[in-house]
């Protein structure tokens, strides 16, 4: 192409194909790495490569705006001298450690999440110190830099002869540079509007390979971009009518009575039978608990032996799944009761976090002191301002005394520490003579996995296994202590995963990977036994008020599952763009761009469908999710004091 004689394509074009090159081996060492995970044929093979150049290349049209619009204005005087040449040099020195810092960069998220870059990638910006340090403490990143810098000089200098050629090379004249800038403009315009983050790579189907196939740093971007999805102008909708008729069927109970005056408002006056129980509540959610690890759900290395002396003696959820991967969505679930809508969770949306009907809110009404406890520092995923703004306060890392934490680590103080403040709080409400509502939220089980040494006979920092088991050993110490204190009879303890410690699969929602441990404590007030019927993080909250038997006005999406007389179970799951509605064998799928499948034997083969609106279980699906975010959208889950409008 007699256009390449010129410097600056010529130069654009060496450092394109080194990135092209990166991100050829970054595909061909995940899908080496992780060949097993992906199912991988010759067909599909092909598939992946070339789907996978599309976004490659994608990607790189992005990135070269900036530079080419520089290389093709700069003025003459100026290209002419040593020194910006010499700076363009070393720009493509740069770009060389930028490009295999991004490689390793995924690499690492891959061992972590099993995807591309995403919109977690995007939140872990915002936190900044807590990931860098967490990076520090968990990997040999120093060592790594070194390798990366080595891998740079070495690169820098075979490629030095070809780019000083290039830049010796004559500058394009104005005519050309105009045809350049303007075919540009037309094939940047052709890409916005033919690849997206889910085209071409589609929607179903292996999701390993899709993520294969994926380019990082484009979906990036993407996830960026749709951190907010708009669910009315994404997904699959119903006529109000059929929504509100779908939803108040789903959350009806025979004690509740309908309030509002709009058919899609839930908002609800819930009548529970009998004298309110003024007991105190201590709700524990736990870091990445998975419920495999424990020995009571089957796993054989013996992690959990204080959860497993504690089944017996309570009453356990068997068949309890989370609506999210992320501790954000677990947080918005049990506290709001809320289905993951699409994008972020309500807890991050700063200036729409507060305000709602909470299970704080509910219950400090009742009179209780409800306190959000947080191992770490409360600014992360904005906890502090969403539970301050829904009837908490607050107590985190930064509100403890240095002497009052024996360890630290990049997410927090270890979570006896934790316990200790929480021990010291339900001290003093009961001495003030007021039911006190702790709700807590663990750090340890959290890579870097590191914890006080001595606990348990795992060293510290060497894995999951040993943050799993001290995350047991501080929830038995603590048990130990609650139970000599005066408070402890009348109280109610509810231990729960945020999350799993691992969602990732070949599907897009793999529901056993969502699946959790709850365990309702209480020897006195709540009869041990196991309740096998499905069920969500969002029935936690009206569980709970059900079980004090409590009577309050509900904004709530979930059920009190215990109820004699209770509906079939069902489970919300969801990441932040795909929406899933479980019914114990089938899930339902929504999905941008109006997506709609199936599932069938959701937990065993999973076998994939196309359906549409006709699908019973897909019209449950969209009644929950378009219900939710029609409800956000006009603020129908707000909290009223005197317990309904007007």
């Amino acid at each position: 192409m007699p256009q390449f004689r010129y410097a600056p394509l010529r130069y654009l074009s060496i450092l394109l194909l080194a990135w092209l090159a990166v991100f050829f081996l970054t595909r061909s060492l995940l899908l080496v790495g992780h060949l097993a995970d992906t199912g991988v044929t010759a067909s599909s093979l092909l598939g992946i490569y070339a789907v996978g150049l599309v976004y490659d290349l994608s990607f790189l049209l992005y990135a070269a705006v900036p530079l080419l619009l520089y290389l093709l204005c700069c003025p003459r005087r100026l290209w002419q001298w040593r020194w910006h040449r010499r700076m363009l040099l070393g720009a493509a020195a740069l770009s060389l450690f930028v490009m295999l810092f991004v490689a390793a960069a995924e690499w690492l998220f891959w061992e972590e999440f099993g995807v591309r870059f995403n919109f977690i990638a995007v939140d872990y910006l915002v936190y900044s110190k807590e990931v860098i340090d967490n990076i520090l403490e968990s990997y040999p990143i120093y060592p790594l830099l070194a390798l990366l810098a080595v891998l740079v000089v070495a690169a820098t200098i075979a490629l030095h002869k070809p780019l000083a050629a290039a830049l010796e090379a004559p500058r394009l004249p104005a005519r050309g540079a105009v045809l350049c800038l303007a075919g540009l403009a037309l094939l940047v315009g052709l890409n916005v509007a033919l690849v997206g983050q889910e085209a071409p790579r589609g929607m179903g189907g292996n999701v390993y390979q899709r993520e294969l196939a994926s380019n990082g740093p484009y979906q990036f971007f993407a996830a960026f971009r749709n951190n907010e999805l708009d669910y009315a102008q994404f997904y699959a909708t119903l006529p109000g009518k059929d929504v509100a008729e779908l939803l108040r069927r789903e959350v009806a109970e025979p004690n509740a009575r309908f309030l509002g005056s709009d058919p899609l408002d839930i908002r609800r006056a819930i009548d529970n039978p009998g004298e309110p129980k003024r007991l105190n509540v201590v709700l524990v959610t736990i870091e990445s608990l998975s419920a495999k690890y424990l020995g009571s759900f089957g796993d054989t290395r013996g992690l959990t032996p204080n959860f497993d002396a504690l089944r017996p003696q309570s009453l356990v959820f068997s068949n309890f799944y989370a609506t999210g991967t992320r501790t954000d969505r677990g947080l918005e679930a049990i506290t709001l009761s809320m289905p993951p809508t699409p994008g972020r969770s309500i807890v991050k949306r700063i200036g729409r976090e507060g305000g709602y009907a909470s299970l704080g809110q509910q219950l400090q009404a009742k009179g209780y002191d409800s306190v959000f406890m947080y191992g770490g520092r409360g600014y992360f995923d904005n906890m502090n301002a969403f539970f301050s703004g829904n009837g908490y306060r607050i107590v985190d890392q930064s509100s403890v005394a240095k002497g009052d934490m024996s360890f630290e680590n990049a997410w927090g103080m270890a979570d006896e520490d934790l316990y200790r403040q929480a021990l010291k709080a339900a001290d003093a409400d009961h001495a003030a003579g007021r039911p006190f509502f702790l709700q807590l939220m663990t750090t340890s089980n959290h890579r870097p996995y590191t914890y006080p040494d001595g606990r348990i006979d795992i060293p510290s920092g060497t894995g999951r296994e040993g943050a799993v088991k001290y995350t047991d050993y501080a929830i038995g110490r603590f048990l130990a202590e609650a139970r000599e204190k005066p408070w402890f009879a009348d109280t109610v303890f509810v231990f729960v995963a945020d999350h799993t410690a691992g969602s990732a699969g070949k599907d897009d929602l793999p529901v056993a990977n969502y699946h959790i441990p709850l365990f309702i404590y209480s020897p006195r007030h709540v009869p041990p036994g196991e309740f096998t019927d499905v069920a969500s993080q969002i029935d936690v909250a009206p569980t709970l008020l059900g079980l004090l038997g409590m009577d309050y006005v509900s904004t709530f999406f979930g059920r009190n599952v215990l109820r004699a007389d209770r509906q079939p179970g069902r489970a919300l799951v969801g990441n932040y763009q795909h929406l899933g509605l479980f019914d114990g064998r089938d899930l339902a799928i929504l999905s941008p761009r109006r997506g709609m499948r199936r599932h069938e034997d959701a937990l065993g083969m999973a076998h994939e469908s196309a359906v549409d609106t006709g699908d019973a279980l897909l019209r449950r699906d969209i009644a929950y999710y378009q219900g939710a975010s029609h409800a956000f959208r006009k603020h129908l889950m707000d909290w009223h004091p005197e317990g309904h409008p007007g």
